[in-house]
C-alpha cells in the first residue's frame, strides 16, 4: 500500500495488507478510514502486450470488491514494471536482496501510485 499527499503530489510507502481474501477488502477499508483516503487506486497487471491476461481480470474482479464495499472511487491503474522499478531504485539504495525482497511490494505501490499521480496531475 501506499499513499499520497494531500495535494496528491508525492506517493510514500504506507505499508503491506496480506490477510487474504475477504480480510484484505476489510484491512484496506481500515486503512482507508484512518487515512482519509478519497480515492483508490489498483494496481493493473496488463500483459506487456497490453491485454488483461487472468493476472488483470483477477485485480478487476478485486477492484469490483473494494467499490461495493468502500463509499469512494476504486481505479485501476496500468503497473506494468512497476515491480522491476521498484526493485531498481531498492538496489539504488543499497538494499540487499532479502530487504529488497521484504520491501518489493510497497515499492511497488509508490510505484504505481506515483504513476498515478503524475497521469492526473491537477
Amino acid at each position: 500500500m501506499a499513499i499520497s499527499d494531500d495535494d496528491r503530489r508525492l506517493a510514500v510507502p504506507l505499508g503491506t495488507v496480506r490477510t487474504g481474501a475477504p480480510g484484505d477488502v476489510k484491512a484496506i477499508a481500515e486503512l482507508v478510514r484512518e487515512n482519509d483516503v478519497t480515492l483508490l487506486v489498483v494496481g493493473h497487471p496488463l500483459n506487456m502486450s497490453g491485454e488483461a491476461g487472468e493476472r488483470a481480470h483477477h485485480a478487476e474482479r478485486f477492484a469490483n470488491a473494494l467499490t461495493g464495499f468502500l463509499q469512494i472511487p476504486v481505479v485501476l491503474h496500468d503497473e506494468r514494471l512497476s515491480s522491476v522499478e521498484a526493485d531498481r531504485a531498492l538496489r539504488e539504495s543499497g538494499a540487499g536482496g532479502r530487504e529488497r525482497r521484504r520491501s518489493i511490494d510497497r515499492s511497488a505501490a509508490t510505484v504505481i501510485l506515483q504513476s498515478w499521480l503524475d497521469a492526473h496531475r491537477r
